[in-house]
């Protein structure tokens, strides 16, 4: 029998996909998820289910994949459903649960001080099991496993790197943008530098040249492994991204009192990683010339620790 990993595109994706092989599931298993630049590269190759998107609060679209999942489960092709949300581990749990299927849930990295509202809904699913990426809040069902965030090392460089090519990432969010944050980039970026501008939903009077709504997951991958700088919003796949570029990236949350998500996550995220040192976290109003260069001082690699996520299979 099969698994079936679920996630919504974005953040929630690159973290399944980065946690896949450390649940030794590589074999025999299946991608539902929704359609989008990041999905095609990332997934290329692999089986894929395409569902009808949903964003963040957005009951009609869980429903849709609601509607989407009894088909998908119906056929009694899968044994269980891994998901790390958003509402669409919501929309196949419910149906998957009815046919007597495991459920898996890993929350958000995201997610430092408790589960997200899709966190929560998961948890009234009987039987669904709950994981989280943070031990600080592990307790009753929800199980610490791990983090996306382990087997790192940060070390200064050597030899100072100039600022000359700079990946800068806001995200692909279609309801949430990240003006505040490319006002100031425009600001305080040199203006000579060779910069690739992913934008997502943002939009400005004065947009920098070049500037992409989205870029296909192999082309950043490669313009990140070639910069000297990432600046990124605090979402866990540009976190990813960045760090297993080899990049300490400038890491700049997003705040709700801006209209720019629908909580302050992105807040607690940075702050987590900043203590780490895995990122150098920001304010968007706050960015300055010498962030970039103290960021690009600095060097991440993988330490080969990586242990297996704890979970039950």
């Amino acid at each position: 029998m099969t698994t079936l990993f679920v996630a919504s595109a974005g953040g929630h994706l690159a973290e399944l996909h980065d946690l896949a092989p450390r649940l030794g599931l590589q074999d025999d298993c299946v991608w539902a998820t929704f359609d989008s630049q990041q999905s095609r590269s990332l997934l290329d190759g692999q089986e894929v289910i395409l569902l009808p998107p949903a964003t963040s609060r957005d009951a009609g679209g869980a429903l849709r994949d609601y509607i989407a999942a009894r088909r998908v489960l119906g056929g009694g092709r899968f044994r269980q459903v891994v998901s790390t949300g958003a509402s669409v581990a919501l929309s196949f749990f419910l149906p998957a649960a009815c046919h007597g299927l495991s459920c898996h849930y890993i929350e958000s990295a995201t997610r430092t001080q408790g589960p997200s509202l899709t966190g929560r809904l998961v948890a009234t699913v009987p039987r669904a099991r709950l994981y989280t990426q943070h031990p600080g809040w592990a307790h009753g069902r929800w199980i610490y496993g791990g983090s996306i965030f382990d087997g790192y090392l940060l070390t200064r460089r050597a030899t100072p790197r100039p600022v000359s090519r700079i990946v800068v990432v806001l995200g692909t969010h279609d309801r949430f943008g990240f003006p505040r944050l490319l006002r100031r980039l425009i600001e305080v970026l040199p203006p000579e530098a060779e910069v690739l501008w992913q934008v997502g939903s943002t939009v400005i009077p004065r947009m920098p040249a070049g500037a992409r709504r989205e870029v296909p997951y192999a082309e950043m991958q490669q313009a990140m492994r070639e910069a000297d700088v990432v600046v990124t919003h605090a979402g866990a796949g540009s976190a990813l991204a960045a760090i297993r570029s080899g990049h300490r990236a400038v890491f700049v949350p997003r705040r709700r009192r801006y209209g720019e998500h629908v909580d302050d996550h992105q807040v607690a995220m940075a702050r987590e990683l900043d203590r780490r040192g895995l990122v150098l976290a920001c304010e968007a109003d706050e960015v300055t010339a010498g962030d970039l260069a103290e960021a690009a001082s600095w060097t991440v690699t993988e330490t080969g620790a990586r242990t297996p996520f704890r979970w039950t299979a």
